[in-house]
């Protein structure tokens, strides 16, 4: 079947993607072939995180400044694009080994993710469940729905609460996370409900433990601190950089929300599938597609690959599909989680919606 054909016919259907058994060939050839590109790079990672920080910095003050309309539309878009890419490495954060990168984490945390409201505390110790092979496209994993098994108006809805995220931010950092402090119970519903990006509405987080305890605190209280200064200064100086921001970063989660609408087909109905049935439950959009670094940046244009090998840095996944679907064949089952672009995975997947059940 050809990709055309693969996505016309909306995909495998429910059920058959859990049933489907583990092709060992592919799975031996990804690590075997892949073993000497494994190691992050800092003269990558640094770089790039920095550069993309930096710009969208840049032009979110140039939105904020600009006198000219058009000016500060270029600039806004600019500064989505760039805080986009640089928020994205929190997915980095979650996979590479804690001694790979020295400074890397904290450094992210101090530049992209406290100022906006997105430390990494929110994505480790929750992504991983939902690499774990018992846990994918279950009821236990925090990043999965169903969505294409749901109705038609889910994928709107799906899409459009992204633009609420910045709000919510906010009122997690600079309200709820104080007030928890002085009530317990509050405190215990904010963690388990509010403080991944999980969009499983039945996830419910545990508590955390040991290290990663201490970690959470000094990120909860310094996002607070910035989110409680930022709205104090709002107060005083005006409210125009702080909705100009808001907008931004609105943006940004709805580009990130509609990643996450194509990063996989959304077609597993609980059950607990093999590596093979989760690799062909996700996407890969690799060349040519030309617009994909854009709205998948860092890597996550090679998400199906990314659940055959978690720990590869973003670096190496495009060295990585090449010698894999030159070593397999067009032919492969490596192929078959190749699309050509983020159109027709959106036409696919409404297409399920609407199929009768």
């Amino acid at each position: 079947m050809t990709v055309q054909e693969k996505i016309g016919s909306a995909g495998a259907s429910a059920g058959k993607l859990a049933a489907i058994p583990d092709d060992k060939e592919m799975l031996r050839a990804a690590v075997d072939l892949t073993r000497d590109i494994s190691e992050a790079r800092a003269a990558i990672f640094w770089p790039d995180m920095l550069g993309s920080a930096a710009l969208g910095y840049a032009a979110l003050a140039g939105a904020i400044l600009a006198d000219s309309p058009w000016l500060a539309l270029a600039c806004s878009a600019v500064s989505v694009l760039a805080l986009y890419r640089a928020l994205l490495f929190i997915h980095e954060l979650t996979h590479i080994h804690k001694n790979a990168l020295p400074g890397f984490r904290l450094v992210w945390n101090l530049l992209v993710g406290i100022p906006l409201l997105t430390p990494s505390l929110m994505y480790e110790q929750v992504h991983t469940l939902h690499h774990a092979r018992t846990r994918y496209g279950t009821a236990e994993d925090p990043e999965y729905l169903p969505l294409g098994l749901m109705k038609w108006w889910s994928l709107p809805a799906f899409i459009l609460v992204a633009l609420l995220l910045p709000v919510g931010l906010l009122v997690r950092c600079a309200l709820l996370n104080p007030l928890g402090v002085a009530i317990p119970p509050l405190r215990k519903l904010v963690w388990e409900r509010a403080s991944s990006l999980s969009i499983n509405p039945d996830f419910r987080r545990r508590p955390p433990e040991g290290d990663f305890a201490r970690m959470v605190f000094w990120q909860e209280l310094g996002a607070s601190l910035w989110a409680i200064g930022v709205l104090a200064a709002s107060w005083l100086y005006g409210w125009r950089p702080l909705l100009i921001a808001i907008a931004v970063v609105s943006l940004v989660a709805l580009l990130n929300q509609i990643r996450t609408l194509v990063a996989h087909l959304w077609v597993n109905d609980g059950e607990a599938m093999t590596v093979t049935g989760q690799y062909l439950d996700s996407v890969n959009v690799p060349p040519p597609a030309l617009l994909s670094p854009l709205w998948a940046p860092v890597g996550l244009r090679y998400h199906a690959l990314h659940h055959l090998l978690p720990s590869m840095p973003y670096h190496s996944l495009g060295e990585a599909h090449r010698r894999l679907l030159a070593h397999l064949g067009v032919g492969s089952t490596y192929n078959q989680a190749n699309y050509p672009g983020l159109v027709p995975l959106v036409v696919r997947l409404a297409r399920s919606t609407m199929m009768p059940r």
